[in-house]
């Protein structure tokens, strides 16, 4: 980060505090699609505080229940991000168009008060933002922490750590990779079922076998209607944290591996049409009754991603 960036906002802000609840454009945490949305309205409740109400849905085409009867973890992950964004830009006036370039994403989820019922779960998401770094009037990076809850109850917990760069900076940065691409995969995808997919839908899938044990080839297509809300130049991260969730199902089944907890490392971004190479191994926890694994993604033998899931040891 250049040296002119402050830790702290030069400018006052006005209305630090406000009660009054404001709608969420889809635009705001960048998504076309109202199903893919989850905030609905947001609170300023103090200077770097915000509150947002969002709704878990119980019949989410791709974020569909786990193990039966519980909201996929992946779901809370996406909730948290899209409010950060949403934080970002409405409450410290990040600009729309802006890059998120997100760093790492740690989350733990409380499955007991993640029941899937038979309508939408409406949650509050509380976001504080903090070791703001400025820049000609706004932030340009932010540490993020989340507490999520459910009718007053502990559903969740999470941190992460972004930067926000303009279309101009984006486009130096990317060089030759600055524009949107589209990939068809043309790879098998292994079964829907032994990847963590119980409703089958090959689509969904997003690895394909290898010729290495416990490595699989990353299947990335641009036509997947949550995965690829618009054009993109690269890989989308939550496509990488599906692919660990399907890896970690993999090498751990076959009993379900479902990732209640989960910290990832971002290094680079992950590129169209050229191999990403996905490799999973179980873990001692350290925890009894828990599984847990670690991913890595490599591309053109550099690291992209690092993440570590953990499971509970379900035995059947």
């Amino acid at each position: 980060m250049p040296e002119a960036a402050v830790l702290f906002n030069p400018a006052p802000m006005a209305n630090p505090e406000s009660q009054t609840a404001h709608p969420v454009p889809m635009e705001m945490v960048h998504r076309t699609k109202a199903e893919d949305a989850f905030p609905r309205s947001w609170i300023r409740k103090s200077r770097d505080r915000f509150s947002v109400a969002a709704v878990l849905p119980h019949d989410h085409p791709f974020f569909a229940p786990v193990h039966g009867d519980r909201h996929d973890p992946l779901l809370i992950a996406e909730t948290m991000r899209q409010a950060a964004m949403l934080a970002f830009h409405a409450g410290y006036g990040v600009p729309l168009g802006y890059h998120f370039l997100m760093a790492n994403l740690d989350y733990t989820c409380h499955m007991d008060h993640l029941r899937v019922g038979d309508a939408p779960a409406e949650i509050d998401v509380e976001v504080v933002c903090s070791e703001l770094k400025w820049r000609g009037g706004q932030p340009v990076q932010g540490q993020v922490d989340w507490t999520v809850r459910r009718a007053g109850r502990l559903v969740a917990t999470g941190a992460g750590a972004t930067r926000f760069t303009s279309p101009q900076v984006y486009r130096r940065m990317r060089g030759d990779f600055a524009f949107p691409g589209t990939s068809i995969p043309v790879t098998t995808p292994v079964s829907p079922a032994r990847a963590g997919r119980g409703r089958g839908r090959g689509e969904d899938v997003v690895l394909s076998e290898s010729l290495q044990e416990n490595v699989w080839q990353l299947r990335v297509d641009t036509r997947h209607s949550t995965l690829f809300q618009r054009p993109n130049d690269h890989v989308p991260g939550m496509l990488l944290l599906e692919a660990a969730r399907q890896a970690a199902c993999l090498v751990a089944g076959p009993v379900p591996f479902v990732p209640v907890a989960g910290g990832t490392r971002f290094h680079r971004y992950a590129e169209f049409n050229r191999p990403c190479w996905i490799q999973a191994t179980v873990k001692p926890s350290g925890v009894p009754g828990m599984t847990t694994t670690q991913v890595t993604g490599h591309q053109d033998g550099n690291l992209v991603f690092f993440t570590t899931l953990t499971s509970p040891a379900f035995t059947g």
